[in-house]
This record gives C-alpha cells, sequence and structure tokens, in this order.
C-alpha cells in the first residue's frame, strides 16, 4: 500500500501557518522583484489613508484588494511600483494633539501645534504600519519604500505644483461664502461633507414690508385697485429653514414667468396685503388660515420694489426685489430670501445683477458661528441685535430670532423640516455656509479637459464614470484654504494696509526656495522679511503672512507627483496603472489628483493620472448597517486575523481568509461581514487547503517527482485524466481573464468549483485505488501522479494572489525535496495551460460516462439500502449498452 504521507497539516494556527512565511512574501518578495529591472512596469499608486487611529475593515478591504492585483501582475512577469502612503496633515490630527496640549489652537503658537502634530502623525502611522503588515500586503514597509504627505520632499513637490496653477492664472482669492464648519472654525471642500438624512430645521414664514415711495410700477397699479385705504401697508412674504441668515439679507428673489397673488388674510384684517406665490397658495393654507385673493401679477412686476426688514436701518439703501429664474414654485412662497453672505446661489445670482459690485456681502457671524457686534449696526433696533450678539445661529441665536419675529409681529408661520443637510465629516456637526476670505482654484477652465481625459480612463464599474463625471462638471470653483495650523502653508504676502494678496510665480520662486532649504515650519517660525522677494523690497510698503494652509484634498491630490519623481527618466511620462479607492473617493481623492494633474499640465498635454480607476464599497456589518462605536456592530480586521478575548467568540482566523473575504465580495458596491459570513469563508479555505493537502500527500512533499519519476505523457493518460487536465485548462484561462479584469469573486467561485466538484467529488474518488494499490511504477499511477502534479503546480498561482501564506506554506513542503528551491511562489510566475487541452471531444465521452456514473452510483445507493451490499466494493457492476451507444463513436477516441 503507498498510503498518502505528508508534512503539511490539516489546521494550524495562523502564527504558526501563516507568519513564518510573512516576510518572504510581503517585503523579501517586493524587494527581490524591485530589482527586476528588464521587467515592464506596473504602478498601482496608493491612495494615502488618514494617519489616525487602528485600520478598520474598509481598510481591510482596500489594501487587499489593491495586494491581490499588484501579486497578480507580478506573476505575469511585470515589476510591480506600489509605494503605501499616508495622509498626515488635518484637523482630525490638529484636534489630537491640541488635546495633548490641553488647550484650544487659539491660545498656542502654530508652531508647537505642528510639533505636536508631526509626532501623533508618526505615532499613528508607525501603529497602522504594523497593521498592514499583518494583512499580508507586498510592500517596502521601509521608510524609504513609503511616503507621507508630511514628507518634505512631498511638500515641496506640492508647493511647486501650486506655483504651476499660480502662473495659470487658475489661484485666485475671494471674500464668498464657502462651507464652514463653526465646529472645526475652518472652511471645508465639498469632498470633506457628508449629508444627514435626518438634519431637523424650524423654518418660518416672515413679512417683509414694502416700501410704499419704491414700489415698482406694476404692483403699484395692481395694489392701488385692491388697497382698503392708501395706508394698507403691503407685505412679501418669505420662507427660510435658516432664520439665523435673516440679518444678512440683502435682496428677495422672484421668478419673471411665475403669477404672485394679492391676499389678505380673514382673520388679520389689519395685517394688510400679502403677496405670495399663486401656485403656492393651497400648499400653504393651513399656514395662512382663512383668506381672500385681491387679484394677480406677474413675477417681472414686482421686480425694483424696495422693502424693509428688521436688519434694515433706514440710513441705508434700501434692498429690492430681483429677478431670479431659479425660484420655483415647488417650495416656500414663491418668493426666496437671499442672503449672499451665507448662500451659494445667492452669492452667485447677486453678483451676476453687479449688486454686490456696488455694496458690501453682509455676513455677521464670525468664525465659531456665533453673531458678532455687526449683527447690533445691522439692526434697526440696537436692543434687538444685542440680543443676538454672541450667540450660536445654529442653536440659541436661531431661536432667538424666531422669538424676534415673533415679537415683532412679522412671524407669519413656522414649523419643523427633516431633511438632508451638510455636517463636518470629521466632528460630525452641522456646518454653515459663511462668507470669508478664501484661495479659490478656478475648476470651470479645466474641468473640460479633466472630463475629456476622462475619455481613456477605464472605470471599474463602469457605471461610476457618470458619477465622476458629473461631480466635476457641476464644480466650478474649489476652495482650497483651510485655517489650520498643521498643513502646508499657502505662502502669500499680505500688504499691511491694503490687505492686497501678493501671490505670484515670482513670489511662490523666492518663497519656496526659502522652504525648500530651511523646511515648511520655517513659514509659521521665521521673519517675514525673508520671505519677501527682492522685487518687492525697496517699495516702502509692510508685508504679513498668515497661516492658512492648503485643503489636504489637495495635499493627496498631488501624489501622482511622487511616482514621476521616483520613476526612470523613460517612464516619467507613464500614467498609473491603477488607482483603487473607496466610492466616496469619486468626490475626493480620484477627483482631486485628476484636476490638479490636469492644471499642473502643459496646456494641450493634459491626462488623467491613471488608466484605470477601480471603486469598491463600504463595508457593513452583516445586518447591512454602517458599522459604529454606538451600534456596537465593529468588527475589527485584527481580531478576524488574531482572535478576540474569547477565542470561541472571536476564533484566530489568520489573515488569508480575511484575504478570501475579501476576493469574495462582489466589492463595486457595499458588502457585508459578520460571524455567518466568516463561517463561510472558512469553510471555503478549508476544502482549498484539503485540496491541495491531498495532493501534497500523494506526491510525498514532491518527492514522488524525485529520482527515477517519469513523467506521463499525454498518449499515456486516461479519459479521465485528459477531462481533468482539460477542466484544469479552462479553470487557469478563467481565472487570467477574471484576475484581469479585476474580477476577484469569479477567481474564488472557480477555484472552490473546481476544488469540490472536480478533484474532491470525481478525480481524488476516482483514483484513490490507484494511488494506493498501484505499483509506483504502475503506467495508470504514473499517469495520475503526472496530473496531480499539473494541478498542484497550475493551483498554486492561481490561488497565490488571494492567498499568499497559503501559496508559500505549499511551495515550502512541494520544494523540500529539490536542491534549489523557489524562493517564493510567486518567483516561478504563472503557469499558463495550452489551449490544446481543451478538446471538446474528452468532454463529450467524459460527459457520457458521468451519466453512467451517476446512474451506477443511484444503483449502488439503492442496493445498500436493500441490504444487498455494505459497500460499493461488495458489488460487481454490469453495464449494458443500448445497440445505438455500440455502434456509435464514442470508442473511436483512445481518450
Amino acid at each position: 500500500m503507498l498510503l498518502p504521507k505528508t508534512t503539511f497539516p490539516l489546521w494550524a494556527e495562523p502564527s504558526v501557518r501563516e507568519e513564518p512565511f510573512r516576510e518572504r512574501t510581503t517585503s523579501e518578495l517586493y524587494k527581490w522583484q524591485a530589482k527586476q529591472k528588464d521587467r515592464p512596469l506596473f504602478v498601482l499608486h496608493d491612495g494615502p489613508p488618514y494617519a489616525n487611529g487602528h485600520l478598520h475593515m474598509g481598510h481591510a478591504l482596500n489594501k487587499i484588494l489593491k495586494d491581490i492585483i499588484n501579486r497578480y501582475q507580478l506573476l505575469q512577469g511585470k515589476r510591480v511600483d506600489y509605494v503605501p502612503g499616508w495622509d498626515c496633515h488635518g484637523l482630525p490630527i490638529e484636534h489630537k494633539a491640541l488635546k495633548e496640549l490641553g488647550a484650544g489652537h487659539e491660545a498656542i503658537p502654530p508652531v508647537a501645534v505642528r510639533k505636536i502634530a508631526r509626532q501623533v502623525a508618526e505615532r499613528d502611522m508607525k501603529v497602522q504600519m504594523e497593521e498592514f503588515k499583518q494583512f499580508g500586503i507586498m510592500a517596502d514597509w521601509s521608510h524609504e519604500g513609503t511616503y507621507r504627505t508630511m514628507d518634505h520632499d512631498y511638500e515641496i513637490r506640492q508647493l511647486r505644483i501650486f506655483q504651476e496653477l499660480v502662473k495659470k492664472g487658475l489661484i485666485s482669492r475671494r471674500y464668498r461664502p464657502v462651507h464652514w464648519s463653526p465646529s472645526s472654525k475652518s472652511a471645508l471642500a465639498e469632498a470633506e461633507l457628508e449629508y444627514v438624512d435626518d438634519h431637523k430645521s424650524f423654518p418660518v414664514y416672515v413679512k417683509f414690508q414694502v416700501s410704499g415711495e419704491q414700489m415698482a410700477p406694476g404692483l403699484a397699479d395692481a395694489v392701488e385697485n385692491v388697497r382698503s385705504g392708501k395706508d394698507e401697508p403691503v407685505h412679501l412674504v418669505i420662507w427660510t429653514t435658516t432664520p439665523w441668515t435673516l440679518p444678512a439679507n440683502m435682496a428677495i428673489g422672484v421668478n419673471a414667468k411665475l403669477d404672485y397673488a394679492l391676499l389678505r388674510r380673514t382673520e388679520h384684517p389689519d395685517e394688510g396685503i400679502l403677496i405670495i406665490g399663486k401656485d403656492r397658495l393651497e400648499a400653504l393654507n393651513k399656514v395662512l388660515g382663512d383668506y381672500e385673493v385681491l387679484g394677480t401679477l406677474s413675477g417681472s412686476a414686482l421686480a425694483g420694489t424696495a422693502y424693509s426688514h428688521l436688519f434694515h436701518r433706514s440710513t441705508s439703501p434700501p434692498p429690492l426685489v430681483t429677478e431670479w429664474s431659479d425660484v420655483e414654485a415647488g417650495t416656500g412662497t414663491g418668493l426666496v430670501h437671499m442672503a449672499p453672505g451665507h448662500g451659494k446661489e445667492d452669492y452667485a445670482a447677486l453678483t451676476a445683477t453687479g449688486l454686490l459690485d456696488k455694496i458690501d456681502i453682509i455676513c455677521p457671524v464670525d468664525d465659531g458661528g456665533r453673531f458678532t457686534d455687526d449683527v447690533v449696526s445691522l439692526a434697526k433696533d440696537p436692543a434687538v441685535g444685542e440680543r443676538l450678539r454672541g450667540k450660536e445661529v445654529l442653536s440659541d441665536g436661531g431661536k432667538e430670532i424666531v422669538g424676534i419675529l415673533k415679537e415683532s409681529g412679522v412671524l407669519v408661520g413656522q414649523g419643523t423640516l427633516k431633511h438632508k443637510y451638510p455636517y463636518d465629516w470629521k466632528t460630525k456637526k452641522p456646518i454653515i455656509l459663511r462668507a470669508t476670505s478664501q484661495w479659490f482654484a478656478n475648476v470651470d477652465d479645466i474641468k473640460g479637459a479633466a472630463l475629456k481625459s476622462l475619455g481613456g480612463v477605464k472605470f471599474h464599474p463602469e457605471i461610476s464614470r457618470s458619477r465622476m463625471e458629473s461631480f466635476i462638471r457641476e464644480r466650478s470653483e474649489w476652495c482650497i484654504s483651510r485655517q489650520r495650523a498643521w498643513g502646508v502653508p499657502i505662502p502669500a504676502l499680505y500688504d499691511a494696509e491694503t490687505d492686497e494678496a501678493i501671490l505670484t510665480a515670482e513670489s511662490l520662486d523666492h518663497i519656496i526656495s526659502v522652504l525648500a532649504d530651511k523646511g515648511v515650519d520655517y513659514w509659521f517660525e521665521g521673519p517675514v522679511e525673508d520671505f519677501i522677494p527682492p522685487s518687492l523690497r525697496e517699495n516702502g510698503r509692510k508685508y504679513l503672512k498668515r497661516t492658512d494652509t492648503v485643503d489636504v484634498w489637495f495635499d493627496s491630490g498631488t501624489s501622482w507627483s511622487l511616482i514621476k519623481e521616483r520613476l526612470p527618466d523613460k517612464d516619467r511620462d507613464r500614467l498609473c496603472d491603477v488607482y483603487l479607492e473607496g466610492s466616496d473617493q469619486h468626490r475626493g481623492w480620484f477627483q482631486s489628483s485628476l484636476l490638479t494633474a490636469t492644471g499642473a499640465a502643459e496646456t494641450g498635454r493634459e491626462a488623467a493620472p491613471y488608466k484605470d480607476l477601480i471603486t469598491h464599497g463600504f463595508v457593513l456589518d452583516d445586518k447591512g448597517k454602517k458599522m459604529s462605536k454606538s451600534e456596537g456592530n465593529i468588527i475589527s480586521p485584527l481580531t478576524i486575523i488574531n482572535g478576540g478575548q474569547n477565542k470561541k467568540k472571536d476564533p484566530a482566523y489568520g489573515a488569508d481568509l480575511l484575504r478570501l473575504w475579501a476576493a469574495s465580495v462582489e466589492y463595486g458596491r457595499d458588502v457585508s461581514i459578520g460571524p455567518k459570513v466568516l463561517s463561510q469563508s472558512a469553510e471555503t479555505l478549508r476544502k482549498l487547503r484539503n485540496t491541495v493537502r491531498f495532493m501534497l500527500a500523494n506526491l510525498k512533499d514532491g518527492e514522488a517527482l524525485q529520482g527515477d519519476f517519469r513523467p506521463a505523457t499525454r498518449e499515456e493518460l486516461s479519459l479521465i485524466d485528459n477531462y481533468v487536465m482539460l477542466h484544469l485548462q479552462q479553470l487557469e484561462q478563467t481565472c487570467r481573464e477574471a484576475y484581469r479584469d479585476y474580477n476577484f469573486p469569479r477567481v474564488v467561485a472557480s477555484l472552490n468549483r473546481f476544488a469540490t466538484n472536480t478533484l474532491s467529488s470525481l478525480y481524488f474518488d476516482v483514483t484513490k485505488d490507484t494511488l494506493y494499490a498501484d505499483p509506483a511504477s504502475h503506467p495508470t499511477r504514473r499517469a495520475t501522479i503526472t496530473v496531480l502534479s499539473e494541478i498542484l503546480h497550475t493551483l498554486v498561482p492561481i490561488l497565490a494572489p488571494i492567498l499568499p501564506h497559503l501559496a508559500e506554506e505549499v511551495n515550502q513542503t512541494l520544494n523540500q525535496q529539490v536542491p534549489t528551491p523557489a524562493a517564493s511562489a510567486f518567483s516561478s510566475g504563472w503557469r499558463e495551460v495550452p489551449a490544446d487541452w481543451n478538446n471538446p471531444a474528452v468532454s463529450q465521452n467524459m460527459d457520457t460516462l458521468l451519466q453512467v456514473r451517476s446512474e451506477a452510483m443511484i444503483a449502488l445507493e439503492q442496493a445498500r439500502k436493500d441490504k444487498h451490499i455494505g459497500g460499493s466494493l461488495e458489488a460487481a457492476l454490469e453495464i449494458v449498452l443500448p445497440t445505438a451507444i455500440e455502434k456509435g463513436s464514442t470508442s473511436e477516441n483512445p481518450c
């Protein structure tokens, strides 16, 4: 008897079966392949995760998918360029630094904040690096083999890219409304917002009295016909979900094409005439009560009418009703309160009218979201302004406004509204729109080229193309300045008297050269005189520098420059082959990378920095819910690998199981994980492990292939041997194509099906007698051993990108008899099975026999049930062929 024998264990703890191979299949493998300079290059650029806290399941899915791609490309004979990175600037790290310093940012010099912030980022980055290593990620994890957005060279490259945008006139400073986070005390980009669906607002309906002296002719005529007396007041009724913006009102918008009703409320006869959109009356019945419609007029007849409100002093020019085509009849009153200091659409509309060229924007709200002293000077009654001074607009300030409206008799109605509202993605608190002086990148001028360059990019899944393109089409500018200490500074100088900003290619040349020599921190600690270029030193003007920093999306968005910097000259102009991140990066890193690359490129040579753009979804719990501490449903990837405190509840599955889960899920959409999913993945891994163990045992860990063993020729193989080789060829081709198309679930499903159906249920079962009972030199056994060897040597590269530790373990076990074994399972590359193994005649003949086998198995089972036999070996099988089959062609093929 030739019983199977192997040192390959059926099961072992991850510390035993994975850790011995970790270095070999990660850092050592990466360094080995990086030296193969004659190989064609493959670049997967790592979008830098934020250096803050421990890794979560999203990190695991992201890094493992990237690693699968890199390992497959390596097996295909490529030299992989993959540099793990970290995004190190920004508010969360600054908050941690301030917490460690025990003070607010107003009380601590920026230099001190930056010093601690750097330490925080380095500390968290090291924690994350050690955790990433446990995922089995192939990379050079040394300092030189990784990058950080806080690296000196990285920051200087980023400033040079910023300089290119300045040269093109794409950077400007403007006073206009931006997304502002009172909790962070900083401007935010769209990508730094998250929208909460059930935010609660308290909308109000407010009447603004029309000025009798400056009433539009059309309105004056309409009123004249319905007034009960010449002094009867006329009011414009507006609706707003943000009552706190009323002190900043500068106009009321109406649609020239809509009709507006003049009405008098029955229960308020002394109130006068109200003007409301005609199409809104039915929807506002509960707010208005009983009323009488006195007449109608068009929106164009209202334009030019002056009005007043509680925060408009008689000494100032009165605000006017203006035509605005964006006003719709679907919400509110058909008359829109316009506060350009707190609304981007309001700002754009009033800029187009020229109003903001004549009058300064009103914005009486400070960095912390509180009413400033200006609200006192705005109010008709200073005592009213005093009631608001210093109060938070999103809480007590907003409530106080409503109280003032009610006391003043101008509140027509109020309510509660749950709706979608932007929140600061880091502090999880609501933001406001607030006019401030900020630096903007002009997206309008480059988005045409950016969209054109996306035409040559492959999107995976393809549906994500429209999402990305729509974000770019809808964007006209990018607010790139932040009011933070921890970041790359915006190196502008400011005239001490006029506040005029100096930001030119010449000034940046000088400033960047200083920072390149002394370090970026020097901007915050060095004297302003060191940064004044020679051409400005003798003009008699004094200059200031400020501490605004660049948006972190600009930081990470310039990381493509790292690739160009590190590649050989011959590869400098190539694109990155792959960018792979979560679906939220269509408005984040994917977009900022595209915009910075397009903006900095030579005109006419704009190109996206990537060829393939791959998107994955978010990781949810097994009930489809987002993971959060409050829900208590967080699953840590490190717990899956190493186990929890209670090993029965949270067993140590190892990195390969985590990787198998990542490869199994349809990652293009949101995916789930939980105990049941992990148990299913563990069963799949067990089957694959048992499959390779069976082959190793019968190959005697490779010993059976040594000595005088002569592999069987194709002519010596039986029909079933040929049939299995046919399926092996189909498996190899299917998996090769699936890896190429980033369809990893198809790889896993194909491997599982082949191992279960083709091997375990058929080939292993059929060949056991031959393997155990026939002599080693018997032609049938030799043919089986030859096929098992082919299967195993082909199977290892197929599963290696997903299960590298298992592949290395098999490789070591299989090659321990070889004098010079391969250092890694990846060293020998992919094993392609010749297409001519896919023989239709073999499949046809075997399918016929498998039908017969199926009938035989049914007959044997029945015989067992009838107790004619105890087992199948006690039976003799007689097959009677119908005449049609006897005379057929199945015997003509020796297979």
